[in-house]
């Protein structure tokens, strides 16, 4: 397999990047610079270039680190204790803990913006987020609809407990999460039974508000099964949860589901559904796309008018390893209806990477502009000259990123990569998503996998798969099939520096140099 020396580096940068022990700088109550923290690496920078000296920036997320999944540490609460102005992307990109940490540790007269969110104000360009659900049975998650703020107080911060209380059927019922290492979350076990007096505690996951999960469900033997779910709502951590509602929902296992829904049932089968909590009316429904979009596209069903199905064709073998032990012994057989999407990935419906279109990236620095002098009004010249001059580097970064992928042969403008990251990019520079690896992720990746990422590669004859190299440990199927095929792997940023990429306008350019060397043939 060729690889391209950038990515070799690239990849030994961000090993570095992540393992190194020099400890993050502190914030502190300093009489003349504004103290600010970010949760990402990207953000600090953009902070850096309208602030300059007049600033300390500091992230929550290390570089090298992946915002999705990072835990934030005693020293990441500290230094939001000193930050006057806290800036996260939010849209539901950083890990929960994360936002948890910011939004709890922040003095009350700090100034705290989602730049996802505000930067539309400003003209930023927002595109729903569109997942690969390239599965042969339904996707089944678990969503709360709706903010929960007028009904239970609830904020960013505040937790939704989707809680399995009973389960009836002929075997055992689980529900689960693969994560990018192949650790498992075991978050539903009707094995060991329901415990009311902890509250379900054994048997709950918790989703902030306005979020979607991906879930694996495993049944060990065929029939028909009920699952009961309760929703509430924490609004904050020292709250009583509030009840939302209760339901049931019934799965036909490796059974023909006409036989046990009525005339007028909806079967699902295909798509995309989630078991969701709709804290705008306080109730459990069901909320199904059969050609496997998200919310906006999902159609809402009473649970009593709904069949899940689970195919025949879901069954398949428990895989060896101590991490799965709690579904029965290796090689036992198992009907299953596997998670989309590798990794614990809670997600909303915008996708979050707006930054990859370098004009929301100027959106936000117009923003990080005015907040900056909203904090220190003092500076607020020093603010405008370098935001101005900033701007017009962005500017010249837009037009030399799309001047840079127009250059690549039309036919050959098509990305495969292992992260759902790209979308802004490829919108704004006319790049076809031709894919993302998503294989099963409680086995190791099927033939069929295989087959179906070496028939986009063959058909379309793409010339190179790009990786992030901080992602590089989850990315073994799609280098192997690179590898097989004779094409180049070649590293892309999405969301987080290395010592070789370490500004926004660096990232940006060292994609588009990337996307023309390695694909135009």
């Amino acid at each position: 397999m060729r690889r391209p020396v950038a990515l070799a580096a690239a990849l030994a940068a961000g090993v570095l990047a992540v393992s190194g022990c020099a400890p993050k700088p502190l914030l502190s109550a300093h009489p003349d610079r504004l103290q600010v923290v970010t949760t990402t690496g990207l953000l600090r920078d953009l902070v850096r270039q309208v602030g300059g000296d007049r600033v300390d920036v500091v992230s929550l997320v290390p570089d090298g680190a992946d915002p999705h999944s990072y835990e934030p540490t005693l020293r990441d609460a500290r230094n939001v204790v000193y930050a006057d102005v806290a800036f996260s992307n939010y849209a539901l990109l950083e890990e929960h803990g994360i936002i948890k940490t910011l939004d709890a540790n922040l003095r009350p007269d700090a100034v705290n913006v989602s730049l996802a969110e505000e930067a539309v104000k400003y003209a930023a360009e927002i595109i729903p987020l569109v997942e690969n659900v390239n599965l042969d049975t339904v996707w089944l998650g678990l969503r709360a609809h709706g903010d929960g703020a007028e009904r239970y107080g609830a904020t960013r911060t505040s937790e939704v407990l989707l809680s399995a209380i009973a389960a009836t059927g002929p075997g055992q019922v689980y529900g689960y999460l693969t994560g990018t290492f192949g650790d498992t979350d075991v978050y539903f076990n009707s094995s060991d039974g329901f415990d009311a007096a902890t509250g379900y505690r054994d048997d709950t996951m918790a989703l902030p508000a306005d979020a979607h999960t991906h879930l694996s469900w495993a049944f060990t033997a065929p029939g028909v099964y009920t699952v009961t779910l309760q929703a509430r709502v924490q609004a904050d951590a020292t709250a009583r949860p509030q009840p939302v509602g209760e339901a049931t929902f019934t799965f036909a296992v490796g059974v023909n589901p006409a036989d046990v829904a009525g005339p007028d049932a909806v079967v699902l089968n295909q798509g995309h559904a989630d078991l969701t909590a709709n804290l705008a009316d306080g109730v459990l429904e069901v909320r199904y796309d059969p050609e496997g979009g998200g919310e906006h596209t999902q159609v809402a069903y009473a649970p009593e008018q709904v069949v899940i199905d689970v195919p025949a064709k879901a069954l398949a073998e428990i895989p060896a390893g101590q991490q799965f032990t709690f579904l029965g012994r290796p090689g036992t057989q198992i009907y299953q209806l596997p998670q989309a999407v590798l990794g614990k990935h809670v997600h909303g419906e915008i996708d979050p990477h707006l930054w990859q279109n370098v004009r929301n990236g100027m959106a936000y620095v117009n923003l990080i502009r005015d907040t900056l002098i909203g904090a220190d009004p003092a500076g607020a010249r020093d603010y405008a000259a370098r935001a101005s001059a900033y701007l017009d580097e962005l500017d010249a970064t837009d037009t030399y990123v799309r001047d840079t992928i127009a250059q690549i042969p039309e036919r050959n403008r098509h990305l495969v990569t292992t992260h759902d990251a790209f979308g802004y990019l490829a919108h704004a520079y006319h790049v076809h998503i031709a894919g993302f690896v998503t294989p099963n992720p409680a086995t190791e990746p099927s033939m069929a996998d295989r087959r179906k990422l070496t028939e986009t590669i063959r058909t379309l004859k793409v010339p190179a798969v790009f990786l992030e190299p901080n992602l590089a440990a989850r990315a073994s199927t799609l280098t192997e099939v690179a590898g097989e095929q004779g094409i180049a792997v070649c590293a892309i940023y999405g969301d987080t520096f290395d010592a070789t990429v370490t500004s926004y306008v660096q990232m940006m350019r060292f994609n588009a140099d990337s996307l023309r060397s390695c694909l135009s043939g």
